[in-house]
């Protein structure tokens, strides 16, 4: 009997200190220290939420750039957060990015791939560098923009490998177009 209440208190003790203390203690630090982050990263226009740094949004005009195609419900849902789980020789995800590819060619240069690839969580908010210069004519013709202009303006947005070796450089869509909207 003498056992039982010992494991039973510290059960409790555990219960207590890891389900109700720590989680408690984290929420408070990260609050304290990261409250930008901790709060879901969230860019806010006006006194409204318009979206988040860390989920991807459809963007679908000529006149802005747009973000991956996503897998995640009917786009960029995160409660339906994932890929495809279609293996690369799926002859459906080989159509899907061949319908892709040729929606976005523009002459003889090569598409991005992260253009017609979604990604694993389906909700990235990010394209490569590349990506975004691919599309910077479509939306400098669509906004009658300088296109050494829209190149500056990604330029600016391009986001460094973290700690220098980290990653890959990226682009947020959302946050490139918020700043092309302010340029136009």
């Amino acid at each position: 009997m003498k056992h039982l209440r010992i494991a039973v208190l510290y059960t409790l003790i555990s219960a207590v200190v890891l389900g109700i203390g720590y989680p408690l203690l984290i929420t408070a630090l990260a609050q304290w220290f990261f409250p930008h982050q901790a709060n879901g990263s969230l860019i806010v226009r006006s006194g409204k939420v318009i979206g988040s740094q860390l989920i991807g949004q459809t963007f679908t005009g000529p006149e802005y750039f747009h973000s991956r195609p996503s897998a995640a419900g009917n786009g960029y849902d995160a409660t339906a957060s994932g890929g495809s789980n279609l293996a690369p020789t799926n002859h459906i995800l080989i159509q899907e990015v061949e319908q892709r590819v040729a929606a976005q060619r523009v002459g003889s240069a090569k598409v991005p791939v992260d253009l017609v690839t979604a990604s694993a969580s389906g909700l990235d908010p990010d394209i490569t560098p590349a990506a975004a210069y691919y599309q910077a004519p479509r939306v400098a013709k669509a906004r009658h923009l300088q296109l050494a202009a829209v190149r500056a303006l990604i330029a600016q947005h391009i986001t460094p490998r973290q700690f220098g070796l980290l990653g890959e450089k990226c682009v947020n869509v959302l946050e490139l177009n918020l700043a092309l909207n302010q340029m136009h």
